[in-house]
């Protein structure tokens, strides 16, 4: 039996895998019926993912390509646009666990790492992808003719989004280590150097194209992030 902090009820075990069940059957459910909404309105979806890509013609080079791609792109959307309520599904499975000062601290965190991650996302389609594509296609002009593949395209963009996604979380791990008093404020800001030469191997790593300057967009904004997370613990005296 285990006792919830909140409401003082008890709960046995079985009863919280049932509870924890139900919550992943929900989020399944709610993933499943984004993901065919986006099937539906993969013509949509694509043209938007093709605008920082604009005057490229894209093939169909194996037969079926466009149609597993769209596949694909349903489900990877799908599970972008469901994350925020699987989230949700786990913060009210474990909110009864926890304390008022633990719920305080969760809350808040969760929903600033989703609106960070959505940033991301924003960030990279808006700034990077544009940026990278843009250094792709003026590198081999008048020697190659850009005729693209879809299914490459879309792996690609979808690879730069979702690791730039990843990569704004910076902030929520830096406050985490710091309100567990496993890193200071102070102490990440001795570290900058370390940072500067870290961020630019993360940004090589996790940009899909090789071109400088979306490897500079991204260092530059692990960098700010770094230093917004820093800023964030200083005003609350970590």
């Amino acid at each position: 039996m285990t006792k919830d902090l909140n409401n003082n009820t008890t709960m046995s075990i079985f009863e919280h895998l049932e509870e924890l069940r139900e919550k992943v059957f929900k989020a399944l459910i709610f993933f499943t019926i984004i993901t065919i909404i986006c099937l539906l309105y993969n013509k949509n979806i694509s043209f938007i993912l093709q605008q920082p890509a604009k005057g490229i013609k894209f093939l169909q080079l194996a037969p079926g390509e466009y149609f597993f791609s769209s596949i694909k792109i349903a489900a990877y959307t799908g599970f972008i646009l469901s994350s925020p309520f699987t989230i949700y599904q786990i913060m009210i499975f474990i909110l009864p666990g926890l304390t008022k000062k633990e719920s305080y601290f969760l809350i808040p965190t969760l929903i600033s790492s989703i609106f960070l991650f959505f940033s991301g996302l924003i960030f990279a389609y808006n700034i990077l992808a544009p940026a990278a594509l843009r250094f792709l296609i003026e590198y081999g002009e008048n020697i190659v003719e850009p005729i693209w593949s879809f299914e490459q395209y879309f792996n690609f963009i979808f690879l730069l989004l979702f690791s730039t996604g990843i990569s704004f979380q910076i902030p929520i791990i830096q406050i985490v280590l710091g309100l567990t008093n496993i890193l200071s404020s102070n102490q990440m800001l001795q570290y900058w150097k370390y940072v500067i030469f870290l961020s630019t191997i993360l940004s090589a790593i996790l940009t899909p194209s090789t071109d400088p300057l979306t490897q500079i967009f991204m260092s530059l904004a692990i960098i700010m992030l770094y230093l917004t997370g820093i800023l964030i613990l200083k005003s609350m005296n970590k």
